[in-house]
């Protein structure tokens, strides 16, 4: 768990800049009387429930978009940052950073969107825009630190950053995303997070027809890299414990589904897959699936275990096999992401519930007993 939470402290932590740069908050509406006033759910404590709260975002500059939020999906990322499982948080917190919605307002300088758009926010709002990997669209990996759509501040240091589980929302418009036309809201929200983090690693890995792909565990991630691998046109496996997903795996597109309960299931699997996709965050002895990858073949890890893995320097020379690792994505492959699940009607399997259940969402996502992913209507909050 310590070293989970270090590696997260790193990555996630939004970078707290000291002084207003480019990205500073240089507002058109800067009096407190032109805030934008929304309703939400937040928790006020580590580990406190979520409640009715009600609070002001940022005015809205020149370059920004305001737009009220239809849906805002639950990642199981928002349960570890509200119970401060993660490192130190700020509280109050306003979780979510799967949210979508409609334009309703914007300022003097956008020109990528209009009123009445369907927009889509994720894991980040904003960078240093000035780093290699800013300007190459490699946000999530910004030299500076990504700017968290919650917990922390915006990039003026001062201005608390709020999340999706609200009915409103401001956003640089360089920082938002287009939805098509064709897809339910509702099922688009976790693309923001749980997509994208599978599209980057299938597209980086150049994933093709023919490609031969093992998804490891079938849950919000999982499901969504069946999705998307097999859309490719790869033959995608699907690697879990629980037989009774065998179904719901083929119908997203895997070809094949072993229930792995010990080594000696993998055992038949050896040099099979040209890539292995690790959405699991429980403990597994890698060293065994290794063995399934074919030369030159590379395992991603996506889910986060508590402890490091043991690594076999043996497992990897035997075949000159890759072990890497791969977060999110950058807004253009983001928008690409979305783009492509509008050609091919992919949006996530979800459950759509009311605020009031959010709770109880926590409570069963904790316990993996979703297929595959909560969705919260905003307009119940």
């Amino acid at each position: 768990m310590r070293e989970r939470r270090k590696l997260l402290t790193s990555l996630l932590q939004p970078f707290h800049s000291r002084t207003k740069g480019i990205n500073g908050i240089h507002g058109i509406n800067e009096s407190k009387e032109l805030l934008m006033k929304v309703k939400g759910l937040a928790a006020l404590k580590a580990g406190g429930p979520l409640e009715s709260f009600e609070f002001e975002r940022r005015s809205p500059s020149a370059t920004d978009v305001v737009f009220t939020i239809t849906h805002a999906g639950i990642c199981h990322s928002d349960i570890h940052q509200v119970r401060e499982e993660w490192g130190p948080a700020l509280f109050p917190m306003v979780p979510g950073h799967e949210i979508v919605g409609v334009v309703t307002e914007i300022g003097s300088s956008v020109s990528k969107f209009k009123i009445g758009d369907r927009i889509g926010v994720g894991v980040f709002i904003d960078s240093c825009r000035i780093c290699e990997p800013c300007k190459s669209g490699l946000q999530q990996y910004c030299d500076e630190g990504m700017t968290g759509t919650y917990n922390g501040y915006e990039r003026d240091g001062k201005t608390i950053a709020f999340g999706g589980y609200s009915n409103g929302f401001v956003i640089d418009q360089d920082y938002a995303v287009t939805i098509p036309s064709n897809l339910d809201m509702a099922g688009v929200a976790p693309l923001l997070c749980a997509g994208i983090t599978l599209y980057s690693p299938i597209k980086h890995f150049k994933v093709t027809r023919g490609s031969k792909v093992a998804v490891m565990g079938l849950g919000g991630l999982g499901h969504m890299g069946v999705k998307f691998a097999a859309a490719m046109g790869a033959e995608v496996t699907v690697l879990s414990h629980s037989a009774n997903k065998k179904e719901d795996a083929l119908r997203m597109g895997a070809k094949e589904f072993v229930v792995v309960r010990s080594d000696e299931d993998l055992k038949p699997l050896k040099r099979k897959f040209d890539l292995i996709l690790n959405t699991v965050s429980a403990m597994v002895d890698i060293n065994q699936y290794l063995a399934t990858l074919k030369i030159d073949g590379t395992l991603v890890i996506i889910g986060l275990p508590d402890s490091p893995y043991a690594v076999s320097a043996g497992a990897m020379l035997n075949g000159r096999k890759s072990l890497t690792g791969s977060m999110i994505g950058g807004l253009p492959e983001l928008q690409e992401m979305l783009d492509f699940a509008g050609l091919h009607n992919i949006v996530s399997d979800i459950e759509l519930i009311n605020a009031d259940y959010v709770e109880e969402a926590y409570r069963r996502t904790v316990a993996s007993d979703v297929k595959y992913r909560f969705v919260i209507d905003a307009s119940t909050f």
